[in-house]
């Protein structure tokens, strides 16, 4: 098997919480156990909401919990160029095209429909930039905000039928579930997707440790590898760590830091050896997404 490549890759909206912990042990460990490499990679793309103290918060909580990455720490916000590339790409195979519609557009013909198709994230986009003209596209394109959209179905129709691996099952990509996702955001030159999709590749990563909240995207980053003659890694989606009342472990939800918890006198070592062992701390609890 050649060098294992793992990644642990938060975005700095807030402090990390037990969830965080348990999805960087296992990448961590998985790269130990076979004598890899554990990178970390700071996914700051969204500009208004990143914040230095966030980024020194997830370092200080690493090293507290004695998971240290190898090599220097790689940020998004200094990686634009490689996401307009590969936009690019996809622009000049008539892949993308820009979106103007705002939220309240989106939201109000969604609800004018009397069946808007949904996907594992709602309600999908309905498509109401894919058939603008060129001349009236290239017009608003001087003059409006907009994003860039990928045309699944298009794309889905080009890349043919797409299969990864989720520990060791293969699993048959339906991308055409998400609809037209966006591609580059109105404030920043990427979106989760590609960024993601270009940095596993450009990383070198090999297996993806992350949360099974992330399995359905999965789709979406193997046509985007597709597309963009990317290598497959394989991936591993965990379970996710819930509280005392079912639900999810999240920074909105006001989760408990691991700041926190060390502010509490928790021993690193212990939590991090019971982790191991499948030992939650009362009041939390481990669950599919």
């Amino acid at each position: 098997m050649k060098n294992i490549v793992t990644r642990f890759a938060p975005s700095p909206t807030g402090r990390l919480h037990l969830g965080h912990a348990f999805s960087a042990l296992l990448a961590h460990d998985y790269a130990r156990q076979h004598d890899g490499t554990f990178l970390l990679r700071i996914e700051d793309i969204d500009l208004g909401r990143k914040r230095p103290e966030f980024v020194d918060g997830i370092i200080e909580d690493l090293i507290w919990l004695g998971l240290e990455p190898d090599g220097e720490i790689v940020y998004q916000s200094e990686r634009f160029p490689l996401y307009r590339d590969a936009l690019s790409r996809l622009k000049d195979r008539g892949l993308a095209y820009p979106c103007f519609c705002t939220r309240s557009d989106i939201a109000q013909e969604i609800a004018a429909s009397a069946e808007a198709p949904h996907g594992p994230d709602g309600p999908l986009y309905p498509g109401t930039c894919r058939t603008l003209a060129p001349d009236q596209a290239a017009r608003r394109l001087e003059a409006e905000p907009h994003a860039w959209r990928l045309d699944v179905a298009r794309a889905a129709a080009m890349a043919g039928s797409l299969y990864w691996e989720d520990d060791h099952t293969e699993v048959q990509a339906e991308p055409e579930r998400f609809g037209d996702v966006v591609l580059a955001r109105k404030d920043a030159p990427t979106s989760y997707h590609l960024a993601v999709t270009v940095d596993d590749a450009d990383q070198g990563v090999t297996d993806v440790v992350r949360g099974r909240d992330l399995f359905a995207a999965t789709d979406i980053h193997r046509l985007l590898q597709a597309l963009l003659e990317l290598p497959t890694p394989r991936y591993r989606h965990h379970p996710l760590l819930t509280d005392a009342s079912g639900q999810r472990l999240a920074k909105r939800h006001g989760a408990r830091t691991l700041a926190d918890l060390r502010a509490s006198g928790a021993d690193p070592a212990e939590l991090v050896a019971n982790l191991r062992a499948g030992t939650l701390p009362a009041g939390y609890s481990a669950a599919e997404a």
